[in-house]
């Protein structure tokens, strides 16, 4: 196999800096300018900063507001990670045994692939609505009385079963291809040494699917933690309330509704550091369970 080298040129440096420089331009300039308002209290309409050095940190981890949003987050990501990798594994074990249709039952399943999370949130909206949603309506039969928008816990089920509904198909793709990816002799011969089909799943074809789950675990836990603001903006309707937030939707609220700048900087990079420390933790831990063929 001929491997490409490059000589003494700029060309390696050429093909890197525009990428490079979306780079600098969309993360490291703005992650610079967060650390450094977060040390300041902002003036939003005269642009004047006055340098109160960690005051911003030590209102926002002492503040009940903040923790509220904090353990909400906490849960939001925990459930809509495990609901959304269960559901799409348990999808894929079914399309990978499907002989007939599977074009048509894969297509199906990731079409709301292409759905944006604001959009998804408006669907969701619609489907909880309190006059004509087919889910409250259907929650109603069980003598439950949804109201989203009203209630903290309704809410929270609600932007919950949406986020994860959204996230399925990406966990469904990955999941789908690294089951094909397994060679059928040793599905075969697993088949042959454990008759039962629960047992040779978690002792045979689920420890080769672990890269993959450790991928998307990283995937989900990240899109969970931001990737979800469309689907909560869109379901709390700008109005917030005493309606469950997660932290990236409360950096959003202090900093351009309550014009605290210093304020929603000091909590952006608290979420920063934490995801950060969060990711170091589970390459540590996790991946070490993790064996590569």
């Amino acid at each position: 196999m001929k491997k490409a080298l490059f000589g003494p040129s700029l060309t390696p440096y050429l093909l890197l800096a525009p990428q490079m420089a979306i780079v600098a331009i969309f993360f490291l300039w703005p992650s610079a300018e967060a650390v450094r308002s977060s040390f300041h209290i902002e003036d939003p309409f005269f642009g004047t900063a006055t340098f109160v050095g960690t005051d911003n940190y030590v209102d926002a981890v002492t503040s009940s507001t903040y923790g509220r949003a904090a353990r909400f987050t906490a849960l939001f990501t925990v459930v809509v990670s495990v609901v959304s990798l269960g559901i799409a594994l348990a999808l894929a074990v079914s399309a990978d045994a499907v002989l007939r249709g599977r074009a048509t039952y894969k297509t199906t399943l990731m079409w709301v692939y292409a759905i944006a999370p604001p959009v998804a949130g408006l669907i969701g909206s619609m489907l909880f609505d309190q006059h004509i949603g087919p889910l409250k309506e259907f929650a109603a039969l069980f003598g439950w009385d949804m109201r989203v928008g009203f209630d903290y816990a309704d809410t929270a089920i609600a932007m919950m079963t949406v986020a994860a509904w959204k996230q399925i198909p990406v966990n469904f793709i990955f999941f789908l291809s690294g089951l094909q990816g397994i060679p059928n002799a040793l599905k075969e011969a697993a088949s042959i040494d454990c008759r039962s089909p629960v047992r040779r799943f978690w002792t045979v074809v689920f420890p080769l699917l672990a890269p993959t789950s450790f991928f998307l675990l990283i995937i989900n836990i990240t899109y969970a933690l931001f990737e979800t603001f469309g689907v909560v903006d869109v379901m709390l309707k700008g109005e917030p309330g005493n309606n469950p937030v997660t932290l990236v939707y409360k950096v959003f609220l202090d900093g351009f509704r309550g014009q605290d700048l210093g304020g929603s900087s000091a909590q952006s990079v608290i979420l920063m550091v934490a995801v950060f420390l969060l990711t170091v933790i589970q390459f540590r831990l996790i991946e070490r369970r993790v064996h590569y063929a």
